[in-house]
């Protein structure tokens, strides 16, 4: 069986320290998907499509990757995609009681699967998609935080 795993985010918008964590987890899996969330409920500045379409341009240059955008339980895409692992950034220990509570309902609904959690490099441990967005609402430069394709979307 493949090594599948899914790097579920909001991805509102990805960001360099997402894409530092998917470069080293495509590292670790034959195959990695990256599942870009709906969460109306976050009240996102980019539809999903656009999310989507960001994603999958930053990431075009990576083989064993794909982009695929999600409006379901976690667990069913797992399901779908035959994959038994999820992938997590942690940032600081304020992650971890949001993230460890994650991983007991997913584990829950779908005890095969595991958690796994990856820090990204000492340079984007401070960075956030909130953070991006803020900054850019300010016209602030976020290009040294983000792919071209986005900073340039945060710009229009």
């Amino acid at each position: 069986m493949k090594k599948i795993a899914i790097y579920p985010g909001t991805f509102d918008p990805i960001t360099n320290g997402h894409l530092d964590v998917i470069k080293r987890a495509s590292k670790l899996f034959e195959r990695l998907i990256v599942a870009v969330a709906s969460s109306e409920d976050k009240s996102p500045i980019f539809s999903l499509d656009e999310r989507v379409t960001m994603a999958k341009t930053a990431l075009a240059n990576h083989d064993n990757l794909e982009v695929v955008g999600f409006n379901s339980l976690l667990t069913d895409l797992l399901k779908k995609h035959n994959a038994r692992a999820v992938i997590r950034g942690l940032r600081a220990v304020s992650d971890f009681e949001y993230e460890f509570m994650l991983a007991g309902m997913n584990r829950k609904l779908m005890p095969e699967i595991e958690s796994i959690y990856l820090m990204p490099s000492e340079e984007y441990m401070f960075l956030s998609s909130s953070f991006v967005r803020e900054v850019a609402k300010l016209k602030g430069d976020v290009s040294g935080f983000v792919p071209e394709c986005v900073a340039q979307a945060l710009k229009g």
